[in-house]
C-alpha cells in the first residue's frame, strides 16, 4: 500500500514538475512566440499593465499528460479519455490565444462537443440530476448527452469568466479539484482521487508562475480544458456513484456557476449579448472597491494579484458545504441559495453600497451614470 501511495504522490509531482517547467519555458522564448501568444493590456476586461503570453494551458496539458504516464492503470482508464475528449476545447481555446478571431460560439460548441466525445469514449453521462421530471427525460440516451454536452459547456465557460486576475482561476480551479479529491476518497473511489490530484498538480505548477508575478496567463486554451476536465470529474463521480447527490458537483463548482448565471442576467438587462465583455464582474469590483482600500498605495499588479487571492474564498465557501453534504440533495440546494444570496448581497454593497440586493443591481444602462456618480462620492468619501 505504502509503494501505491509513492508513486502516486510521484505521478502528482511530476505533472507539476513538468508544467511548472514548461510554463517557465514559455515564459522565457517569448521573445519567439511572443508575437503570437502575447496578451494585450489594451480592452474592456484587461487589467494587466504589459503584454503577457496567454498560453499557460499548454504548460497545464503537457502536465497532465506527464502525470497520465506515471499513474496507476485505474487512475489511466479514468484520465486518457478525460484528454482525449478534451482535446477539441483547449485546441479552439489555444487557437483563439494565438489568433484571437475564434468566436464565444464556436469555443462554446467546441466544449460541448467534448461532451459528447467523453460519452462516446466511455458511455457516461449524466443520467440523474435529482430534479422531478427532469431525471425522467434524462433517462432518454439522446436528452442525457445533450445535457451533459450543455453542463459540459456551461463549466468550461464559467471558467474562462472568472479567468480575470492573476491565480483567479487557477485557485479556484484547485479549490474543486481538493474538493473533487476529499468527495472521492471519502467514497473509497482511490482511482478517481487520483485524477484530482494530478490534474491538480498541474495547475499548481502553472499557479507557481502566474500568481503573484503573472509572468503568464491561463489563456482561453487553459481555461476551456480545466473547465472541460472539472465538469468531466462531476460526471464520473455521479456515474460511479449513485449515492452522491448531482447537486454535490455543482456546489462544489459554484462560484464560476454563479458568475456566469449573474453575468448572463445583468447583461440581458442591459440589453447585451451574453458574451459582450464588460467590467463588472464581482472579481472586478473587488478590485476597484476592496483590493484599491486595502492597498491604496500600490501598484496594478499587486492589486490584481491581491484580488485573485480574495476570491478564492468564493470558491472554498460552495466547495466545503457540498463536500460535507455530499449525498443530502436538500441541505446541497438551501446551500447553494444561501451561497446565490451571499454573492448577490455582495454585489449589490459594492455596486450600491448597502447589503440587499435591488433591481439597480442589474440595471440599464440609462441608469450607470447616476450609480456611477454615487459610487465615485462614496469612493472619495472611503
Amino acid at each position: 500500500m505504502q509503494t501505491f501511495m509513492n508513486l502516486d504522490l510521484l505521478s502528482a509531482l511530476v505533472a507539476g514538475s513538468i508544467a511548472l517547467l514548461v510554463a517557465l519555458l514559455l515564459v522565457r522564448t517569448q521573445h519567439w512566440h511572443g508575437h503570437l501568444s502575447m496578451d494585450s493590456d489594451e480592452g474592456v476586461q484587461k487589467f494587466h499593465t504589459s503584454p503577457t503570453p496567454r498560453v499557460g494551458g499548454i504548460a497545464i496539458a503537457v502536465g497532465v499528460v506527464a502525470g497520465y504516464l506515471f499513474a496507476n492503470i485505474g487512475s489511466q482508464t479514468l484520465l486518457g479519455p478525460l484528454i482525449l475528449a478534451g482535446i477539441p476545447a483547449f485546441a479552439f481555446g489555444l487557437l483563439e490565444d494565438m489568433t484571437k478571431r475564434v468566436s464565444v460560439r464556436t469555443r462554446l460548441l467546441a466544449t460541448m462537443g467534448c461532451g459528447v466525445l467523453g460519452w462516446a469514449i466511455t458511455g457516461y453521462s449524466i443520467t440523474d440530476a435529482n430534479m422531478p421530471g427532469l431525471d425522467w427525460l434524462l433517462g432518454f440516451t439522446v436528452i442525457s448527452v445533450l445535457f451533459t454536452a450543455f453542463a459540459v459547456g456551461g463549466v468550461a465557460n464559467a471558467i474562462n469568466i472568472v479567468d480575470g486576475f492573476n491565480g483567479l482561476a487557477a485557485g479556484t480551479v484547485i479549490i474543486i479539484l481538493t474538493a473533487f479529491g476529499v468527495m472521492t476518497t471519502a467514497l473509497g473511489d482511490h482511482d478517481l482521487a487520483l485524477v484530482c490530484l494530478i490534474l491538480a498538480g498541474a495547475v499548481a505548477g502553472f499557479l507557481v508562475v502566474n500568481w503573484p508575478l503573472g509572468k503568464i496567463f491561463l489563456g482561453d486554451g487553459g481555461a476551456y480544458f480545466v473547465g472541460f476536465a472539472l465538469a468531466w470529474l462531476a460526471v464520473l463521480i455521479l456515474a460511479r456513484h449513485a449515492e452522491v447527490s448531482a447537486w454535490a458537483p455543482m456546489l462544489v463548482c459554484g462560484f464560476p456557476i454563479l458568475e456566469v448565471l449573474f453575468s448572463i442576467l445583468r447583461r440581458r438587462r442591459r440589453n447585451l449579448s451574453p458574451g459582450d465583455p464588460d467590467r463588472l464582474h464581482l472579481h472586478s469590483l473587488v478590485k476597484r472597491r476592496v483590493a484599491r482600500a486595502l492597498f491604496p498605495n500600490a501598484n496594478s499588479l499587486v492589486r490584481n494579484s491581491v484580488t485573485g487571492a480574495i476570491m478564492w474564498m468564493a470558491a472554498l465557501v460552495p466547495a466545503a458545504i457540498a463536500v460535507t453534504w455530499s449525498t443530502d440533495t436538500t441541505m446541497l440546494v438551501m446551500g447553494f441559495v444561501v451561497c446565490a444570496l451571499l454573492y448577490t448581497a455582495a454585489y449589490a454593497r459594492l455596486t450600491q453600497f448597502r447589503w440587499f440586493w435591488t433591481v439597480r443591481t442589474l440595471t440599464s444602462r440609462k441608469a450607470q451614470p447616476v450609480i456611477r456618480a454615487k459610487q465615485q462620492e462614496a469612493f472619495k468619501k472611503s
